[in-house]
């Protein structure tokens, strides 16, 4: 503490004696203090209070009436000119006491009483022993130094000791008094109870759960970090609200900014010491002293805080309390930080419906997850829909039409609390990181969820001139520079504007997003959209066809589908991967939406409008209905050839499509005899190893067998078979095709046991490559169960159907076509095993569902029914049903 200087009107002995009461009263005292405490722990965690209290009281002396009082005292000269009367020493002496004594009631509340009456005792011995010093230079303290020798206080007699016996009378009883005072009976400073929280049990039990532990020592730390938002806030008062009675202490600082801070901890410091013993001059260690001192729990809650740095110095250091912070800064002390997700669909629909008293539970969901689930917009939403009268469904209407307005309004209620003020700093601060705004405009043109950095922060020197001036200076040195990438990501995670990287993927909030891009000029926002989208388009792979690619493709669809536009390469490529991977009526629609933007972008008969036509009518037949994709593609072919030219690879391909739905419409010879003729044509235009006349090779020996000549298509494949490993590779898909369409039509030719051998050696491969689920590979099961079942062993194809079965309703549906196949084959080999009531019984439960499916002549259906006739009959003529043989 500064020592009190001489003002202009204080006269000389007043000013000597303050200056001697901070040198010497404070300094005595806390090396008094010192000694006293010693090195335990509760010792030194009071040290700080107690000595502060001491500089406290010897400095109010400068500024009270006591001292006043006291240099009035001293100017009298009740004896002459000989000095002062002992009894102004006295009052000097129970001045000091009466502002120290309080403010060590801390010591004799935690077990040091008879210290404090010594710590009390020997600040008054210092005052004295000061004098004195003071005095042998002389000035204006040697009146009192003389009253203070043996000599002159034996002159004073009875007066003086009934004086000073009066002085330790009242000092004791001032003592006493002190260490028997409370603490006020409840300091509480919190925000008023939350109204209630949908869908936060869970988190609410997670953090008593936490607070509860008993694995530390000392103040247990819950940081409840997210975005802004988020309702961090709310779960911190609604734990306060409901364990109140627990506390003996609760109180709610503003973390930010650092002078509310401090003012909370003064208040805090002033409610807890009272305002006798209560100093300015360091709250934060004053609160911090008390607090470790106090037997109760306490709970402090630092809200809005920016980050552990800014807490370090003002979190309690001990005592049997709780402390929870929330933060947008997910970075802290590790077990500390507990993340407050959103709202699922479920828990902020049932909020807008209790908010509102609305039954539109459909338009509550919708709106829920246009919002997000973020509780701050919902409460905002609930607020102006029962301020405006507004229904659900018209908010939904509106807020898709004119977002970022409702996001900047909404508060009616009084509350100031927005979306967008929320966010406003965080973006503020961002103008110093501009990389980091940049990157956050990047994924704001992305979808909200699993965006993956890796794929698109590549170095791309061929689109760096296309980004322009607004947008390359941002994005390219997070293009080309992992480490500013790293930057970036970093300083969006301080604010949660992002999620954690998880795979090397973030999310980013949809409202976020929205914000991000509104709050831009047009034409900015235009350039960042056409900016993902190339780094989008730019990071989707080649060849679709591919398993090693599918990943990629994965990840980047749904980014594809929010920033691509709908008729665009990139669009087609992902619309081929999803037809690859085995997603047919994901594929057509996709096609369908690049179709009808390439038709008003393009025209009817633009090439790429051609190709979109001739994809859209081949994953028509593969969904939906070969006879209809056939008709389609006979349609387009005189378009097609006159606008491309008869030997362009989109004819011939063209071509090679209706010829496979030519024979997927029941007419293989047909079929064939296309192929046939295709294939010379392919070959001399495009070459006999190019991946496209292959294709045709393979469709050709396809529709051989379906005209009926297994052993020819068989021989045709095993004569394609090495070409095609030697140009794409032993394991890429066509080549596994080929492979699996070889195997069967050796079995189909009379080798059955040569064809289970086949797919023996392929399944592990195409699993591996292709994945156990994937269509094609479920088939080269079907057909490997069924070889096995033909090569001998009826129970193995039994029981190897038996396991395909519930992979087929897993993946393909309880009633697919193909699902009721394998069921179909299942009870035949039931039969064949040796149990015709069981493959009976199986039939009979399938029938009807095939009737339904598939209609009653479906060929389907005639096979199932003339199963079923077979198998009762087997069933019939004995208990002990023979083998037999299925009837053709």
């Amino acid at each position: 503490m500064k020592v009190a200087r001489a003002e202009a009107g204080v006269d000389p002995v007043t000013a000597a004696l303050v200056a001697w009461l901070v040198d010497r009263a404070a300094t005595g005292g806390q090396r008094m203090l010192a000694r006293l405490l010693g090195g335990d722990k509760q010792a030194k965690a009071l040290h700080s209070v107690v000595s502060e209290a001491i500089r406290a009281a010897v400095g109010e002396i400068a500024v009270s009436a006591d001292r006043e009082a006291v240099a009035e005292a001293l100017r009298r000269k009740s004896r002459g000119t000989q000095g002062v009367d002992i009894r102004d020493v006295l009052a000097l002496r129970e001045a000091v006491l009466r502002l120290i004594s309080p403010r060590l009631a801390v010591l004799a509340e935690q077990g040091y009483r008879a210290d404090a009456d010594r710590l009390a005792d020997a600040i008054t011995q210092r005052i004295e022993d000061g004098i004195q010093l003071n005095a042998v230079r002389g000035g204006p303290l040697a009146p009192v130094a003389d009253l203070l020798r043996h000599e002159r206080l034996a002159g004073t007699g009875e007066e003086m000791s009934r004086d000073v016996k009066e002085m330790l009378r009242l000092m004791s009883r001032e003592r006493s008094r002190s260490r028997s005072a409370p603490m006020p009976s409840r300091p509480v400073r919190l925000a008023p109870r939350p109204a209630p929280l949908a869908g936060r049990e869970e988190l609410l039990a997670e953090v008593q759960r936490r607070l509860a532990g008993s694995e530390i020592t000392g103040p247990r730390v819950v940081v409840l970090h997210g975005l802004g938002g988020a309702g961090k806030t709310s779960v911190a008062l609604e734990h306060a609200h409901r364990h109140m009675d627990a506390y003996r202490v609760v109180w709610q600082f503003a973390a930010d900014p650092e002078v509310t801070l401090a003012a909370g901890f003064a208040e805090l410091g002033w409610q807890l010491a009272g305002p006798d013993l209560f100093t300015a001059a360091d709250p934060v260690a004053q609160v911090h002293g008390i607090l470790a001192a106090c037997p109760d729990g306490w709970l402090v809650v630092f809200d809005n805080a920016a980050s552990y740095a800014a807490l370090r110095g003002v979190l309690p250091p001990a005592g049997h309390g709780h402390v929870i912070v929330t933060s947008q800064n997910p970075h802290w002390p590790a077990g500390q930080a507990v993340e407050v997700p959103m709202l699922d669909v479920s828990a902020a629909a049932e909020f807008l419906v209790g908010r509102t008293g609305a039954a539109d539970q459909s338009a509550a969901r919708d709106l829920a997850g246009e919002l997000g689930g973020l509780p701050l917009a919902l409460e905002q939403a609930a607020a102006y829909m029962q301020a405006t009268g507004l229904s659900i469904a018209g908010y939904l209407e509106l807020f898709r039409e004119r977002r970022l307005e409702l996001l900047a309004r909404g508060d009616l209620a009084g509350d100031n609390k927005l979306v967008t003020a929320t966010w406003a700093l965080a973006f503020d601060q961002l103008q110093a990181a501009p990389q980091a705004a940049g990157l956050l405009r990047l994924l704001a043109c992305c979808a909200s969820e699993a965006i993956p950095l890796g794929l698109l922060l590549q170095p791309r020197p061929e689109l760096a001139d296309s980004f322009g001036p607004q947008v390359g200076p941002l994005l390219v040195p997070l293009l080309d520079d992992p480490l500013a990438a790293g930057d970036a990501l970093a300083a969006l995670r301080r604010y949660s504007l992002v999620s954690a990287p998880v795979d090397g993927k973030v999310s980013v909030h949809r409202l976020v997003q929205a914000v991000t891009l509104a709050q831009l000029p047009t034409e900015v926002a235009a350039a960042w959209r056409r900016a993902a989208a190339a780094l989008i388009e730019a990071a989707l792979p080649d060849d679709q066809r591919l398993p090693d690619n599918w990943p990629a493709y994965a990840a980047l669809m749904p980014h594809a589908q929010a920033a691509l536009a709908p008729g665009s390469e990139g669009m087609a490529h992902v619309a081929g991967y999803l037809g690859e991977r085995g997603d047919r009526a994901a594929a057509l629609a996709l096609w369908q939406g690049v179709l009808e933007a390439r038709q008003k972008d393009l025209g009817p008969e633009h090439p790429k409008t051609l190709n979109a036509r001739v994809e859209v009518a081949g994953w028509t037949g593969a969904e939906r209905d070969a006879a209809e994709a056939r008709d389609q593609l006979a349609a387009l072919q005189p378009i097609v050839k006159r606008v491309l030219g008869a030997e362009h690879p989109d004819t011939l391909g063209a071509r090679a499509t209706l010829a496979f739905y030519t024979g997927e419409a029941g007419d293989a010879a047909g079929a064939r005899d296309q192929l046939a003729a295709l294939l010379p044509v392919c070959e001399r235009a495009v070459g006999a190893e190019h991946p496209d006349t292959l294709d045709v090779r393979a469709s050709l020996a396809l529709y051989t067998r379906d005209a009926g000549d297994p052993a020819a298509a068989r021989d045709q494949l095993a004569a394609l078979l090495p070409v095609r490993e030697r140009v794409s590779g032993a394991e890429y898909p066509a080549t596994l095709a080929v492979r699996a369409l070889l195997a069967a039509f050796t079995g189909e030719a009379g080798d059955p046991g040569g064809a289970r051998d086949r797919y023996a050696a392929l399944l592990p491969v195409v699993e591996r490559v292709l994945g156990p689920e994937y269509r094609a590979v479920l088939t080269s099961r079907a057909y490997f169960a069924r070889f096995t079942g033909e090569a001998g062993d009826a129970a193995a194809a039994r029981d190897q159907f038996a396991k395909l079965l519930p992979v087929h309703e897993r993946v393909s549906g309880a009633e697919h076509p193909a699902t009721l196949r394998a069921r179909a084959r299942l009870a035949h080999w039931t039969g064949q095993a040796g149990d015709a009531a069981a493959a009976r019984d199986q039939l009979v439960a399938l029938l009807p569902v095939i009737e339904r499916v598939s209609g009653p002549e479906h060929p389907a259906t005639l096979d199932a029914r003339a199963n079923l006739a077979y198998w009762t009959e087997q069933a019939d003529r004995s208990p002990r049903t023979r083998k037999g043989s299925k009837p053709g």
